[in-house]
């Protein structure tokens, strides 16, 4: 029975798993809903496009009517009015094909533009998506680091009490070194709840940023070397990067597809050139008399056969300004699509430089942290030696050992950022 309970709730709660970085933003850019809606729009488009070909082909139909008439009516026979009942069977067949219009063959090109744009924006969706979790991620990994410190200190300063209330017993220590460390103990651990309340957020950040419902998940750093800063220092940094950007590129497609829709509305002023063909046969019986009076079906359907073919030249005069109006709007949108281009060239010249700064700001804390390290280490260790020796009282002790603390998580930190800033070049450098 015990094992029957034991491995209910081992299926209730399965074992948590390991997720990475890397791991985390393949989850995201695949089931991501931003990244769903944005794959769909390029199914359609392409969809769009197959539809705007189709134009170019013919139209066909077929029809059946069947019709009861009752009373005065017209003897499709004779054509003469009498009072009959009759029943009236009309069998058609249309084809109808545009043979010349410009609209049509401009539709494809814009179908075309309009499928290269969707596939940038979902190139773009997939990298806000990815941005976004890299930096919950780097979040989240900084909140862990600094309760692990918090948690170090803390299990520290429990055994220091210990050490000190027995230093105490046997006269080696005053009593208030003891106060003074619990006081401390006290203060680090409401500094302990608050972090742990910002872990737990960062997470529930983090699996937001995945559209990941579960908290099933424990995310981890792989181990990482640090990136180099020449390529921050290549002039033509940022402008590399702007122009393979999907929001650039998404920008300057939408300008190529207004422009075609310019086009499209001034196809207006074209003629067109149309044809079409019917067919066409009808059987018609009265009702209430006797088969042979009837001309029978067969007969009817051969004898009243009728055929048109019709091609016509359709030349627009005068259509209310509609087409002049369609074609000035058209401009307008191609005037506010190139604002909208120099709205994206200067958010993304602020991010990409941004980024460039904060990873050169990263990287030279992060050197002058790590050269500093060993020093804090030495110092760190002399201190302990001394407060064992009774050389050094204990509060000063707890300032020295929390200082060593802090620069451990300084180090880490810091090493994050740069990290972190590294992760999002990758992005912006990916392109389509």
């Amino acid at each position: 029975m015990k094992n029957m309970i034991f491995l209910f709730f081992v299926g209730l709660y399965p074992a948590q798993q390991t997720w990475n970085l890397q791991q985390c933003l393949d989850y995201a850019t695949a089931h991501h809903p931003l990244v769903k809606q944005a794959t769909v729009n390029v199914a359609k488009n392409d969809k769009l496009i197959t539809g705007s070909k189709g134009m170019l082909l013919p139209s066909v139909e077929a029809g059946v009517r069947h019709t009861y008439s009752f009373g005065s009516s017209i003897n499709q026979s004779s054509n003469q009015r009498e009072a009959l009942n009759t029943q009236y069977d009309q069998f058609t067949a249309q084809a109808d094909w545009s043979l010349f219009n410009w609209k049509n063959i401009l539709d494809i090109s814009l179908s075309t533009l309009n499928k290269e744009t969707s596939a940038y924006r979902l190139k773009l969706a997939q990298n806000k998506v990815k941005l976004n979790v890299i930096q919950m991620f780097f979040a989240y990994q900084n909140g862990k680091s600094w309760l692990e410190v918090l948690e170090t200190q803390i299990s520290g300063m429990q055994d220091q009490i210990k050490r000190t209330e027995k230093e105490v017993e046997i006269g080696n220590r005053p009593k208030s070194d003891v106060y003074d460390i619990k006081a401390n103990l006290g203060t680090l651990q409401e500094q302990w709840v608050s972090a742990k309340n910002q872990r737990d957020q960062s997470k529930i950040n983090l699996l937001n940023a995945l559209a990941f419902t579960q908290d099933s998940l424990e995310f981890v750093m792989a181990e990482e070397n640090l990136s180099s800063e020449a390529e921050f220092r290549d002039p033509d940094f940022t402008k590399k990067l702007l122009e393979k950007n999907p929001a650039y590129q998404s920008v300057i497609a939408e300008i190529k597809a207004q422009e075609k829709k310019e086009d499209i509305a001034r196809a207006g002023y074209l003629p067109t050139l149309n044809a079409s063909y019917s067919w066409s046969t009808f059987y018609n019986k009265v009702l209430g008399k006797d088969d042979n009076s009837n001309i029978r079906f067969s007969d009817q359907f051969s004898q009243n056969k009728n055929q048109t073919v019709l091609l016509g030249l359709t030349i627009p005069i005068f259509n209310k300004l509609q087409v002049k109006t369609n074609v000035e709007t058209a401009k307008l949108d191609i005037i506010n699509s190139n604002y909208d281009k120099e709205l994206i060239i200067n958010d993304l010249t602020q991010n990409i430089n941004s980024i460039k700064a904060q990873f050169l700001n990263a990287q030279e804390k992060y050197n002058l942290l790590d050269t500093n390290f060993e020093n804090q280490k030495l110092s760190f260790q002399k201190s302990e030696e001394k407060y064992k020796e009774g050389l050094m009282d204990a509060y000063t002790f707890f300032v020295v050992r929390n200082g060593w603390l802090q620069a451990n998580y300084n180090l880490i930190s810091s090493k994050n950022d740069v990290i972190q800033q590294t992760e999002l070049l990758k992005v912006l450098e990916s392109g389509f």
